[in-house]
């Protein structure tokens, strides 16, 4: 498939595999970049056409502005994914990123296309309101959140070169997620997969477990053990999720990719609802009206 010079900009695609079924579209946290889903082009191509969205103000494209606006990002991003819309589209986003997905989602299912599966990872469902007002916080402030939750080189955090770089677009996606506004609206109706880590202090169980309001689709939360980026110690068992729930192509290559299942002492908790009719999420459901302080 050839690129338009918008699309091309947005998506990463290390493994491109244009014969594969389904399309995921990865979406990084707030100062990530598209490369943290390296891993994840390589574990499931050629089965699955993994594209990793590379948002303004980073790496190949830190020479743009950054955007501070999760609305406007969704906007742009829907609008780039034009291109690859000739078959089935999965989104899979971590913290930030799963906003975002829902948000693209939510769009794309306004126009009349819902999506195989959305994969909301390490954030609280979108109608919890988020505080944490880092994004006018010192840099002081905001290096010692990032060391707090981990998911960062050490060695990023000690060369003043590189947090020259990264600092501005850090800075702007933490706006992003503490200015985002859930607007009510129609529940999505595509299946939504909720992932969080048991000890993650930016999405607790209980958030996570509100985003069953968000769909009238299937819905599936599980709980891994681990921090807010218990996604890459227990890399494994998070691809066997998403393979689970990717449909009959993917699973075929699950035991070559992803190896024999959960490592030992895996302890692993999770939960399932069928599709169900249910009204929209129209406001924040009562159990998180006062939610603790949040971090991107």
């Amino acid at each position: 498939m050839s690129e338009s010079p918008g699309a091309g900009s947005w998506f990463r695609r290390f493994r491109p595999a244009p014969q594969a079924p389904v399309r995921l579209v990865c979406l990084p946290h707030g100062g990530g970049s598209a490369g943290f889903f390296l891993p994840v082009a390589h574990a499931l191509a050629p089965a699955v056409d993994v594209l990793a969205v590379q948002y303004p103000g980073r790496q190949d494209r830190r020479g743009e502005e950054p955007v501070a606006d999760l609305q406007e990002l969704a906007d742009r991003i829907t609008e780039a994914l034009a291109p690859y819309r000739d078959r089935p589209l999965a989104f899979f986003g971590h913290s930030m990123g799963a906003t975002l997905g829902f948000e693209v989602a939510r769009r794309l299912e306004a126009a009349g296309e819902v999506p195989a599966v959305l994969f909301a990872s390490g954030r609280p469902a979108p109608s919890i309101p988020f505080e944490g007002g880092l994004g006018a916080a010192g840099d002081e402030r905001l290096l010692a959140e990032l060391d707090a939750l981990g998911g960062t080189d050490a060695a990023l955090l000690r060369d003043p070169e590189l947090l020259a770089m990264v600092l501005p677009a850090l800075r702007a996606d933490y706006r992003a997620v503490e200015t985002y506004a859930y607007r009510p609206g129609p529940a999505l109706t595509c299946p939504v997969v909720a992932l969080t880590g048991d000890r993650d202090p930016v999405a607790d169980v209980e958030g996570v477990l509100a985003w069953e309001e968000h769909t009238t689709g299937p819905f599936t939360a599980e709980v891994f053990p681990g921090g807010h980026f218990f996604l890459t110690d227990r890399a494994e068992e998070v691809l066997a999720t998403v393979v689970a729930h990717l449909g009959p192509a993917p699973r075929i290559m699950a035991g070559q990719a992803l190896g024999p299942g959960p490592r030992p002492g895996t302890r692993r908790t999770a939960f399932t609802r069928p599709a169900t009719a249910r009204p929209p999420a129209a406001t924040p459901p009562p159990a998180a009206a006062t939610p603790p302080p949040r971090t991107a």
